[in-house]
């Protein structure tokens, strides 16, 4: 169903000269990619619970590649490349969310989220120019607050209980 609906916007490109000059699809391709995972998201609401993983890359890979065509930083690669496993995080937390297992959601995509964001945010504050060491340090505070939070709520621990596991 998918070749055949890529195949026909393609067909319509080269009938209709037009409609891919305002499509201009030499900016706007990487749009192809998040339909594509759209469908797999929608797939996994209806379907396979499964096809989330998938389908959160291939929109988060989509989403990635249409801001580096958009703007022209492919060096943007050097630090982005820590952000898809956070794609499959948020992949297998939906997945495991569809399925009724929140804790399970939580523990495994929220710790692949988590460390995507710590990666993004390391690499990017040495690599990255919007990134700057100074806004790097207080946003990983909060993100380990939130995850450490997350944890708490999800998991029914209390601060101080299993602090000697850490």
């Amino acid at each position: 169903l998918i070749l055949i609906l890529v195949g026909s916007v393609f067909l319509a490109m080269q009938v209709f000269p037009d409609l891919a000059a305002r499509f201009d699809l030499a900016r706007h391709w990487p749009l192809f990619f998040v339909g594509l995972g759209g469908l797999f998201l929608l797939g996994s609401l209806v379907g396979d619970r499964g096809m989330a993983v998938p389908g959160s890359v291939l929109a988060g890979l989509g989403g990635l590649f249409y801001y580096q065509n958009t703007t022209g930083d492919w060096g943007s690669w050097a630090y982005a490349w820590a952000l898809i496993p956070g794609f499959v995080g948020v992949g297998t937390f939906l997945m495991h969310f569809l399925q009724g297992h929140l804790r399970r959601a939580v523990k495994e995509g929220g710790g692949l989220i988590f460390t995507s964001f710590v990666l993004f945010m390391v690499f990017g504050a040495f690599f990255g120019e919007w990134v700057s060491l100074r806004l790097a340090g207080p946003l990983l505070l909060i993100g380990l607050g939130v995850w450490l939070l997350l944890k708490m709520v999800v998991g029914g621990s209390r601060p101080g209980r299993g602090a000697d596991k850490l």
